[in-house]
């Protein structure tokens, strides 16, 4: 039978860069939110005591999240900073032509409109300044909304979200789908290929 503690640890795990609340972790568990707060204490020290584990307990405002030690954060900027890192996957542009068309949008949207969990796409594109929380939501949980940042502009040679394709409103069902999104978003990643083309002929 599984333990309150390997509980709360799975729930904090699988909601990534959301963090989830004592709340919420109270009423998933079945459990009184003291008995919630003594738990994460103890989280808090094993990782702690630990030296050979990486993560660490992470609060923010009420929510509550893992992430990885500081002493780690070389060995994750040199992950990200990779050549294997630096050109963007399809998932990964993806979610961003999402952010960018739906912008302020939360990690939830994001996965009902890509059908799949994106949270490990989103820490990705935070990781490269691309993607950046801007506030909570005010629906039930307070998730984070996400929106682009100028690195984003400046990544695909746009001055504003202005310049990106706009979507024709006649089905709205069909105009956030992904596939629509992803080929307005190729058009802009071409035309600025293009004009830098034009700019290195001249």
């Amino acid at each position: 039978m599984l333990s309150n503690q390997a509980k709360i640890e799975s729930l904090i795990f699988v909601s990534g860069n959301e963090g989830i609340t004592v709340t919420e972790l109270a009423q998933l568990c079945g459990i009184m939110k003291p008995a919630v707060l003594e738990q994460l204490n103890k989280l808090q020290e094993k990782y702690t005591s630990d030296k050979s584990c990486s993560f660490q307990l992470y609060q923010t405002g009420d929510h509550f999240k893992l992430t990885t030690k500081k002493s780690f954060a070389s060995l994750v900027k040199n992950y990200f900073e990779s050549p294997t890192m630096t050109t963007l996957s399809t998932q990964a542009l993806e979610t961003l032509a999402i952010v960018a068309y739906k912008q302020p949008i939360t990690r939830t949207e994001i996965d009902e409109i890509r059908g799949v969990q994106s949270s490990g796409m989103l820490q990705k594109l935070t990781a490269f300044d691309l993607v950046e929380e801007r506030e909570r939501s005010q629906a039930p949980g307070r998730p984070i909304l996400y929106g682009t940042t100028e690195e984003f502009l400046n990544y695909f040679g746009l001055t504003s979200l202005k310049q990106l394709p706009e979507i024709k409103q006649e089905d709205p069902e069909k105009a956030f789908n992904v596939d629509n999104l992803m080929g307005l978003f190729e058009k802009t990643v071409a035309s600025d290929e293009s004009r830098k083309r034009e700019e290195d002929n001249d």
